[in-house]
């Protein structure tokens, strides 16, 4: 018999756990399936043991912790979670990205199902990660939620081939993606499937709707962040703007839109970038002449760089809903991003939302907060109560609101449209 409970499975730590946490604190928790975290398998033991015994990128791994998610109720895939590491990290371009996305998302999706659902009522899953899983659970009666992370593949894909026409030489490569469209129809199954698509934006809403989702279905959820992120804030400095843009340094988080702003912006603003830099070395060394780069930092040091920062900078082409600027909001900074990134923030209010691709809007939003700091003192106020409408809490509340409290859905809404052309465990393999 369904307990009336729900299954979270989930691949990384993906906003800290927030998501199986909320359903643990609410004593809905009937299991939670990942593949490394340090409160299991080998990586507990990692843990226990001196850094200089094991590889940097294998202790930050064993560092995952779910906090507040019990572990009676984890089962970790430990040893397929490293190799899928080791797999992405040997991964050169998109191409390989996407086969890659494709082999760890089927996998963990099988073992989750073949592993079994403890008697949940429902499923809550991650795009591209569930489909399998999903299947399964329809197929005991359980109600299925899948999240939406992102944007669609579809328009994913557009988007970026547009930038690569304007930007040639930040592409990393040219060759045509054979796997897009496989991972674009493991999205729209999954969606077939699904009671609930989960979107954390309305920019995610929209285009989910657009590339074929029941927008009965597509439930807006917006994300939370901790409100107490980067507190303590210092008076603004004399001297050149402080502007900060966190995320991959490419062509998605419209990165080149950075560097030319910053060009035109010139001694009035100082420029940093902080992520991991995913572009050709002639290009980082053209725009590191404008603009700082510090590669990819530990997460323990970003609240220092949000108290460094005056302004936070993310002018993407495609996001679901960045977390970064959840996180800027909560560190009380003024905003300037595009409606691509799927925010909260509001143009005028808690920054500026300038069109996609326009460099000379964002110098001219970064010119007015250098020039008004007033103007900038009060998005800054305007910020921080932002983010207090948006904490974890709150979107714990949300989420929970969003999906049954019940064992299971009535009849009518299990209807013919949730069986996909997928089986199973499909027998197709992938690079």
């Amino acid at each position: 018999m369904m307990n009336g409970k729900v299954v979270v499975s989930q691949l990384g730590a993906r906003m800290h756990y927030a998501v199986p946490r909320i359903f643990a604190s609410a004593g809905r928790l009937a299991h939670f399936y990942t593949d490394i975290c340090a409160t299991k398998g080998w990586p507990r033991i990692v843990t226990s043991l001196p850094s200089m015994m094991f590889p940097a990128p294998v202790k930050r791994l064993s560092g995952r912790r779910p906090t507040g998610v019990p572990s009676k109720l984890t089962t970790v895939f430990s040893n397929f979670g490293l190799r899928s590491v080791i797999r992405h990290m040997q991964t050169k371009d998109a191409v390989e990205e996407t086969a890659h996305a494709i082999w760890a998302g089927s996998l963990f999706s099988q073992m989750v199902a073949q592993n079994g659902f403890h008697e949940a009522a429902g499923l809550y899953a991650f795009s591209g990660d569930a489909l399998e899983q999903m299947q399964a659970a329809r197929q005991l009666g359980m109600w299925t939620a899948v999240e939406q992370m992102i944007a669609p593949r579809n328009t994913l894909d557009m988007l970026i081939a547009k930038e690569e026409e304007r930007f040639p030489d930040w592409a990393i490569t040219s060759r045509k993606n054979p796997y897009a469209q496989v991972f674009a129809d493991r999205e729209k199954a999954e969606w077939a499937l699904a009671d609930f698509i989960i979107c954390p934006s309305e920019f995610v809403r929209t285009h989910v709707i657009a590339q074929g989702g029941d927008a009965d279905r597509c439930v807006l959820v917006p994300y939370g962040v901790d409100p107490n992120f980067a507190a303590d804030r210092s008076a603004r400095r004399l001297g050149p703007l402080h502007i900060l843009t966190v995320g991959e340094v490419g062509l998605r988080k419209g990165s080149p839109y950075v560097a030319e702003a910053a060009r035109i912006v010139g001694v009035a603003g100082y420029f940093r970038m902080i992520g991991k830099v995913a572009i050709p070395d002639k290009i980082v060394r053209h725009i590191s002449q404008t603009v700082q780069l510090k590669g990819t930092i530990p997460r323990a040091q970003m609240a220092a760089e949000f108290r460094w920062a005056d302004v936070f900078l993310l002018p993407s082409v495609c996001e679901g809903s960045a977390t970064a600027v959840f996180e800027a909001l909560a560190a009380g900074l003024a905003v300037i991003t595009t409606e691509n990134t799927g925010s909260v923030v509001r143009d005028g209010i808690e920054g500026f939302i300038v069109p996609v691709g326009d460099a000379r809007a964002i110098a001219a939003a970064v010119a007015k907060l250098a020039a008004d700091d007033g103007l900038r003192a009060w998005m800054s106020g305007n910020a921080l109560r932002r983010a207090a409408e948006f904490t974890v809490e709150q979107y714990g509340k949300r989420l929970l609101a969003a999906l049954p409290d019940h064992e299971s859905l009535p009849p009518s809404h299990h209807s013919s449209y949730g069986r996909g052309n997928f089986s199973i465990f499909p027998e197709r393999r992938y690079p």
